[in-house]
């Protein structure tokens, strides 16, 4: 089974956008932005497995070894320029892939950080280990379509036992030092979002040398839903890509 899902295959397009999603997501998440971007982006979403249609393969548990498999499944598609979103875990995992792809010269022109606390400023917050009405209790605070699918018991159990793998593995995720990264980053936040602040959000730019870039928006931790429209002009604007 791939580890990308592409709505709209674009052998024309002049650059990739490979998008990375949060604890509890999967690749449909980013289904609607291939209708919504440039049609010079191809988006490639990040399905990572024991879900939806990956259910049936073994979880990762640890985010280093996570980012490893993404960065070398990414290696046939690295044909043409490519830049990497990743939202709240997806952009711990955007980052961790972009620092492997540097190191092997294969650079992505640029990183989106969206809604989340930098590497090395994670903070203490635990979901891991509690029980199951906890774990729903916080999908249900975080937002996003996620939450509404455990309401439903029978989906709960499909669903509960890759969210809390995926809760695991950034609640351990300890940030390494090594590759500092040369290119440019631009983070994305909601200006309600509680799990990290725009001071918070500034730390970024201490992972890399290149150009940063920060942005609030009026939203919560899923503001990029809502703003669909004003994430993806700033996406286009930040790759100088036609938005038409």
């Amino acid at each position: 089974m791939t580890w990308f899902r592409c709505a709209e295959t674009r052998p024309w397009a002049s650059m990739r956008l490979f998008c990375l999603p949060h604890a509890g997501g999967s690749a449909g998440f980013y289904r609607s932005w291939a209708k919504e971007i440039s049609p010079a982006v191809e988006v490639h979403a990040v399905q990572y497995p024991g879900r939806a249609d990956r259910l049936a393969d073994a979880f990762v548990t640890d985010a280093h070894q996570l980012s490893r498999l993404i960065a070398g499944a990414m290696a046939p598609l690295l044909d043409r320029p490519f830049a990497l979103f990743g939202h709240s875990m997806g952009a711990v995992l955007a980052y961790e892939v972009a620092r492997l792809l540097q190191e092997r010269g294969a650079p992505p022109v640029h990183v989106f950080i969206s809604g989340t606390r930098p590497p090395h400023d994670r903070g203490d917050d635990r979901v891991t280990g509690k029980d199951d009405d906890t774990v729903i209790a916080e999908m249900v605070k975080l937002g996003g379509t996620d939450a509404e699918v455990l309401r439903d018991p029978e989906l709960r159990e499909l669903v509960l036992p890759y969210v809390r793998n995926d809760f695991r593995l950034i609640e351990e995720y300890v940030h390494r030092p090594g590759t500092r990264l040369t290119v440019p980053v631009t983070v994305v936040i909601g200006d309600a979002d509680s799990h990290v602040t725009e001071a918070q959000a500034a730390g970024w730019a201490e992972v890399t040398d290149g150009r940063f870039a920060l942005r609030v928006l009026d939203g919560d931790h899923f503001y990029l839903v809502p703003r669909q429209s004003e994430v993806l002009n700033e996406v286009m604007r930040t790759l100088e890509v036609p938005a038409g």
